[in-house]
């Protein structure tokens, strides 16, 4: 059986996030590999090791115990990313010579891609595969990386295939020196959880419990509440429509003050419902409780959210930036695609408002396309398939090259 030693910042049980999942829902499903995992331990309670689905963590770091999101931005724990540079290359190192790694997988350029490249750099006949998952803007985490420039462009350019989750963070590996073709592997959703179906009851007594009344139009996002979430974007274009819309956020984050006094100043607080953060397992319920699935990200690398949403079988109004569009294709904008959703502009209030509206004015439309994007991500972005993809088209080329 190949042996895989994976670098993440994070992992289960706790402070997980998107590419954190993704890392569980694959090597949950590639039972004929082994995982291991070098990652911070952050929280004194958990084992220094432990056996977490098919992947064996090596946990290290600075720790205390039960840490919430804010201690970890607090001394000593938020030195852990820095640290984590080399003490995550010394201590792979370390387990290679008692495990013989068959390849490395480090989980995004940024903070992973630094120890991995550390790790090649002593280790070159071992394959390095480098995943991109990023959400931020390509130029904002450059600048992050510039304390140890070196290494993370060598992260690029010693990779030896290199995964993308969008098209976007493709071109962003060429240009960043990677010679051979990225090979797009996207995230995907739990499509049988998020496309079932609840007896009319359940969700009327959802509706209620979100204050739906009769004729109520609600949009909803699923965002954590950050600038290129652009939640403030659609709270702007609330005054441009009619009182009966309003607005669901479901998500927590730093800006929840700062759009909640903008709101106000806009009168539209009444309209504007910060339900805080949902669980996976409510969530589609929810989402099938309201009716416009809408978040006009600044940024995105994929972006989960649209395609929970489009499973659950909402029609959705985004942006196109960054991977977002690998998924949704306007009427307009896409003409040579099957139509999956409503496209706006960034920074684009107006936009919103009108793609709100033409929503509203022809519901068979807006039915139709949700048909459509919810039968696209039933046949792209299952776990099953990805999964697949990782294996055949990522990890076995490399193994079979190694031999």
């Amino acid at each position: 059986m190949k042996r895989v030693l994976i670098f993440s910042l994070a992992y289960f049980p706790k402070h997980v996030g998107g590419a954190e999942v993704a890392i569980k829902e694959k090597t949950d499903r590639m039972r004929d590999i082994e995982f291991h995992m070098v990652t911070l331990r952050y929280d004194s309670t958990l084992p220094v090791v432990e056996q977490v689905g098919n992947v064996l963590v090596h946990r290290i770091g600075f720790t205390r115990p039960n840490p919430t999101m804010s201690d970890l931005k607090r001394f000593p724990l938020h030195l852990n990313k820095h640290f984590f540079q080399l003490l995550a290359a010394w201590k792979a190192l370390r387990l290679h010579r008692e495990y013989h790694y068959d390849a490395t997988w480090a989980m995004m350029a940024h903070s992973c891609g630094v120890p991995a490249a550390v790790f090649k750099f002593f280790r070159p006949q071992v394959p390095f595969v480098l995943e991109l998952q990023e959400g931020d803007p390509p130029e904002h985490i450059e600048r992050l990386a510039r304390p140890l420039w070196p290494l993370f462009s060598r992260a690029f350019t010693s990779a030896d295939a290199i995964a993308v989750i969008s098209n976007s963070l493709g071109r962003w590996a060429k240009r960043r020196g990677f010679k051979k073709e990225p090979v797009l592997v996207p995230n995907a959703v739990d499509t049988a959880h998020f496309s079932q179906d609840y007896p009319a009851a359940v969700l009327d007594e959802t509706r209620d419990e979100l204050g739906k009344r009769m004729g109520d139009i609600f949009l909803v996002t699923t965002s954590r509440l950050v600038h290129k979430n652009a939640v403030d974007d659609v709270i702007r274009a609330l005054p441009l429509l009619p009182e009966h819309v309003r607005f669901v956020v479901f998500g927590i984050g730093p800006d929840e003050a700062t759009l909640k006094a903008l709101a106000a100043r806009l009168g539209v607080a009444s309209r504007v419902d910060f339900r805080g953060q949902a669980g996976h397992a409510e969530l589609p319920r929810l989402l099938k409780a309201c009716d416009i699935f809408i978040r006009a990200s600044r940024s995105e690398g994929m972006g989960n959210s649209f395609v929970e949403a489009m499973a659950a079988g909402l029609p959705v109004i985004a942006t196109q930036e960054g991977g977002i569009a690998d998924l949704l294709f306007d009427a307009k904008r896409n003409p040579d695609r099957p139509t999956t959703g409503w496209a706006v502009d960034r920074d684009s209030p107006q936009q919103i408002a009108e793609a709100v509206k033409d929503m509203m004015n022809d519901s068979e439309k807006t039915r139709a396309v949700a048909r459509t994007g919810k039968a696209m991500v039933a046949e792209k972005y299952d776990w099953d398939l990805v999964a697949r993809k990782m294996r055949d088209e990522v990890f076995e080329p490399l193994f079979t090259k190694r031999g």
